[in-house]
């Protein structure tokens, strides 16, 4: 192998994430963009990718300083390449990994915003009902919130995979694995009234008559699509706040962690492969009651 072909070897990663790893789109992606950004450092450098150092690699760290790189961004990128040497070893014989022993640097953890009921029900009623498309979107809306879907999980969301007969639906989240999440009554009610009265008008492009939201022309929604669907809603009603279909899955955690749910119940319907990712809706659960002392109590 001529570890001077870029191409190849990207691609062959990306194979490696996909079919391997069982990766996402999106995490494949960003995979490939971190090492895109280390090509361009080893090709500036005139560096064989086979006589990488841990001191070539410090470098480039320190290079992508000049471009006012945050330490998230930082992080997942020592990410990205550990995994990428690790492909490397195992799929090409490497013998040196220089990623060895390189820290990520240590990040805060941070809180993700949340809606409160108020402000999601004012984002419902301002949805204009009269046209199909409003009706649709308030259905979007009404599952984001009541079941705590990704964006990516909505826009595939399948007709097959309902089972609303039971108050279920059926979503492939990442890594391609599947999970039942309870659907509440609200968001049944309008999903029969978009399948029943919206979209049986609706011209279905081919290979998209299983998927439930489509576009006028008969399409899956992009992801694109729901956040300007969001944005919109938003401005409408002068929300302060940025939000994204991400914040009603946030929103949908930490209420229900708020109303007292079991932490693990929580963790199998958004998901997450561990239970500590779940527990960041501890703390916003805690800043909301420090809030309230704040506001309430005459001590404080």
């Amino acid at each position: 192998m001529d570890f001077e072909n870029w191409m190849v070897i990207k691609k062959e990663f990306e194979q490696f994430l996909k079919f391997e790893r069982g990766l996402s789109v999106n995490s494949i992606d960003a995979y490939l963009n971190d090492v895109s950004k280390f090509q361009i450092y080893c090709e500036d450098n005139h560096l064989a990718l086979n006589t990488v150092t841990r001191k070539n690699i410090q470098d480039f760290l320190v290079w992508l300083q000049e471009f006012n790189v945050s330490p998230y961004t930082q992080s997942r990128l020592i990410s990205g390449l550990k995994t990428f040497f690790s492909f490397l070893i195992i799929e090409h014989d490497f013998v040196n990994n220089p990623t060895d022993l390189l820290q990520a640097p240590r990040l805060a953890r941070k809180l993700p915003s949340v809606l409160s009921v108020q402000e999601i029900d004012q984002l419902i009623s301002a949805i204009d009902l009269s046209s199909p498309e409003g009706e649709r979107n308030k259905t979007i809306i009404e599952i984001l919130y009541g079941c705590g879907l990704r964006v990516s999980e909505l826009v595939t969301l399948k007709i097959s995979n309902l089972f609303l007969d039971v108050e279920f639906i059926k979503v492939e989240g990442k890594g391609s694995k599947e999970r039942l999440i309870p659907i509440g009554q609200q968001a049944i009610k309008h999903l029969r009234i978009y399948l029943e009265s919206v979209r049986p008008h609706i011209k279905v492009k081919a290979g998209n008559e299983d998927i439930v939201f489509l576009n006028r022309r008969g399409a899956a929604l992009s992801r694109v699509m729901i956040f300007l669907i969001i944005k919109e809603l938003a401005q409408k009603i002068g929300l302060q706040k940025t939000i994204s279909p991400h914040t009603f899955r946030h929103s949908f955690a930490s209420h229900l962690v708020e109303g007292g749910a079991d932490l693990r119940a929580v963790q199998d319907m958004l998901g997450h492969e561990s239970i500590t990712t779940t527990e960041i809706y501890t703390h916003i659960d805690t800043d909301y009651l420090h809030a309230i002392i704040t506001q309430y109590h005459p001590r404080s």
